[in-house]
């Protein structure tokens, strides 16, 4: 196997990026981070003044499984509780989507139905959180390791959906704004992805 080192005289820009990422990364984990749960949400969304906002990462351990480079798989289409609690406090939905950051990593081969899939899911139900195998480079070679390989993420964030608040939601409004977001999210995807180098033909895939 051929081993490709990683260069020592890495430009002062970019060690300023690495830095940026650790201190955004450590403010997080500081100041910022709460559970995911109904009640940690809505604690936030009901502080008094407004103008806070949460950021969920829906897909979750399941979407985990499937991040490969190159593939576009969400595991939305049963994720709604976002939607009841939106609802709830009249907070506006945002569709944001990262191109790029399947390509930081490459995971073991795992479809639906083979022996590690199986594995993994069953693992999954056991623990609560997914394993997937995943590997890319080293601290000074580029070859094999656990460090993300050095690829560019580009965030686009669409345009806001505005929500009424209810209270207590029917599930049909609950449905109905589901809806609402994964199109806004689609949209965003099929707008911005010529820009990313994602060929024409390809496209999110709901799950």
């Amino acid at each position: 196997m051929k081993v490709e080192f990683a260069p020592l005289n890495i430009p002062l820009a970019r060690r300023l990026q690495t830095a940026a990422v650790v201190y955004w990364m450590l403010s997080c984990l500081v100041f910022g981070l709460v559970s995911v749960s109904k009640k940690s949400v809505s604690h936030v969304l009901s502080k008094e003044g407004g103008g806070n906002i949460s950021i969920i990462v829906l897909g979750g351990a399941e979407e985990s499984l499937d991040a490969h480079p190159g593939k576009f798989t969400l595991f939305i289409r049963q994720r709604k509780g976002f939607v009841k609690t939106a609802l709830t406090h009249g907070a506006y939905l945002v569709p944001v989507f990262s191109f790029g950051e399947n390509e930081l990593f490459n995971q073991v081969s795992n479809p639906k139905g083979s022996w590690l899939r199986n594995v993994q899911e069953k693992l999954q139900k056991m623990m609560g959180f997914a394993l997937p195998l995943f590997h890319a480079r080293g601290i000074f070679q580029y070859s094999f390791g656990l460090i993300p390989y050095r690829k560019h993420i580009h965030t686009v964030v669409g345009r806001p959906i505005p929500v009424r608040q209810t209270l207590n939601p029917t599930s049909e409004q609950i449905e109905e704004l589901h809806q609402t977001y994964m199109e806004e999210l689609r949209k965003l995807f099929e707008e911005h992805k010529g820009k990313y180098g994602i060929p024409e033909n390809e496209a999110l895939i709901f799950r």
